[in-house]
């Protein structure tokens, strides 16, 4: 399969497979888009308004700050159109799964109302069966925990608030 690209022999070679593979990860998943880059070739896959997906070929390489741009608002729309903007706010840094907790049925490693020192753990994403520990970027009292547990998350959705 080609897509005409318009520049240089018109053509791109697509992995039909690979395509599909994204499309059921985006199910898996649960994700709204996933983009995937090599060399000079970018593959994007969103999910319609309807569910099903669809590949949008991508020109060139989209820088990651185009990415986050992109990313679909939290389903809590009003606390986290507030928290988007809010300088204490810690956003996810990649795609995958929050988990409030080491283990489950431990402790969360925090709740509203605690205090936390820079670099204390917020909660953990896990990506790729990855586990990746999200710290907090200052000291201060949490405020606002913006995910539930085991949720998937997007590049750049707030994750939490500390002031």
């Amino acid at each position: 399969m080609t897509t005409d690209k318009g520049a240089g022999n018109g053509t791109m070679n697509v992995d039909v497979d690979l395509v599909r593979q994204l499309a059921e990860m985006l199910d898996e998943a649960n994700l709204t888009e996933i983009e995937v880059e090599d060399g000079d070739r970018c593959i994007r896959v969103v999910r319609s308004a309807g569910g099903g997906a669809f590949v949008a070929p991508v020109a060139a390489p989209a820088p990651a700050a185009a990415s986050a741009a992109t990313a679909p608002a939290p389903v809590e729309a009003a606390p986290a159109a507030s928290a988007e903007n809010h300088p204490g706010t810690v956003k996810s840094p990649m795609v995958g799964t929050v988990y409030l907790a080491p283990e489950p049925g431990a402790d969360p490693f925090i709740k509203v109302g605690d205090s936390v020192s820079q670099g204390d753990t917020l909660l953990i994403i896990e990506a790729m069966k990855v586990m990746n520990p999200i710290v907090a970027t200052k000291s201060g009292t949490v405020t606002a925990l913006l995910v539930e547990d085991a949720e998937p998350v997007e590049f750049n959705q707030p994750l939490a608030t500390v002031e």
